[in-house]
């Protein structure tokens, strides 16, 4: 094709369709979101352009000429063919593949993302799953992570947010650790057992207060930083750890310390920007996490 064979704007062009197709220069407008002036002057555009006249007005309405008529059905046939080029960009553009990174704190990272990842590369083998096992605060708005598993509701306008379910959190250690301890039925009574420390002594000597515990240094009998290594702490029987209950409850190495306690709730929420909700890999994943952790 010559391009300079073409001596017409196509959004002229597109502007006498939506107004041959409306009947009226304020219909078309309304259509496309244009005033009415606006819409008017590229009609007349394209009439110059193509040295005839498309429209008589009728009232106040407009009728098509004998040459609009006419090319009313080329013009009509370059609008679908502009739909189906669009039709197609969206085709490839909603492409199921790529990379979709996850961000996820470190013991759901390590001990339930793995399952669910299965899960999603067995439905969309195209799609690459990057995680970011950490519980430092991934930020969506720079790119950091495309989704978010979180315990807290972002706050951010620009962020989609989804509430999949609340938890609970609460004490577990071995059988055998316990059966040195005796039986314990109330908080109070765990002043003299060994804990696995989450962070500092001191900030988890003061959280511990907070939850109606009160233990001393001699109390922390292993101190780490690490929530995955807290957990195997806890497993071999070295004192007693935290963990949510979906985690703690499945482990056949460790049980609760007090059946019936909740040390903790909180809530599992999916977080991803708003703008990547578009793409199609994006809304799939974010789906079938959701599906995956609320169950």
């Amino acid at each position: 094709m010559k391009k300079d064979s073409l001596k017409f704007d196509w959004n002229h062009a597109r502007a006498f369709l939506v107004t041959a197709e409306q009947g009226s220069l304020s219909a078309a407008a309304r259509v496309l979101g244009l005033t009415q002036p606006t819409l008017g002057r590229q009609v007349n555009a394209l009439e110059r352009e193509l040295d005839v006249t498309l429209f008589e007005r009728v009232g106040r309405g407009l009728t098509l000429t004998q040459s609009g008529l006419y090319l009313l059905e080329h013009v009509t046939s370059m609008g679908m063919a502009a739909e189906h080029v669009s039709l197609a960009a969206m085709g490839q553009s909603q492409s199921v593949s790529g990379t979709v990174c996850i961000s996820v704190g470190e013991i759901y990272g390590s001990l339930v993302m793995p399952k669910i990842v299965k899960k999603i590369k067995d439905e969309e083998p195209g799609i690459t799953i990057e995680i970011v096992a950490s519980n430092e605060t991934s930020d969506l708005q720079k790119r950091e992570a495309d989704i978010a598993v979180r315990a807290f509701r972002p706050t951010q306008t620009e962020l989609i947010t989804k509430k999949i379910k609340e938890m609970s959190g609460t004490f577990y250690a071995t059988p055998s650790y316990l059966k040195t301890l005796g039986p314990i039925n109330t908080v109070q009574e765990l002043g003299r057992a060994s804990f696995v420390s989450l962070g500092s002594r001191e900030t988890y000597l003061k959280a511990m207060a907070g939850f109606g515990l009160t233990l001393t240094d001699e109390n922390i009998s292993v101190l780490c930083e690490n929530h995955i290594v807290h957990w195997e702490m806890t497993k071999i029987g070295l004192g007693i750890g935290v963990a949510p209950q979906d985690i703690g409850d499945t482990e056949p190495l460790v049980q609760r310390v007090i059946p019936d306690f909740d040390l903790v709730q909180f809530p599992i929420w999916l977080t991803t920007h708003r703008e990547l909700r578009t793409s199609k890999k994006i809304r799939l994943v974010f789906d079938l996490l959701a599906e995956a952790l609320a169950r």
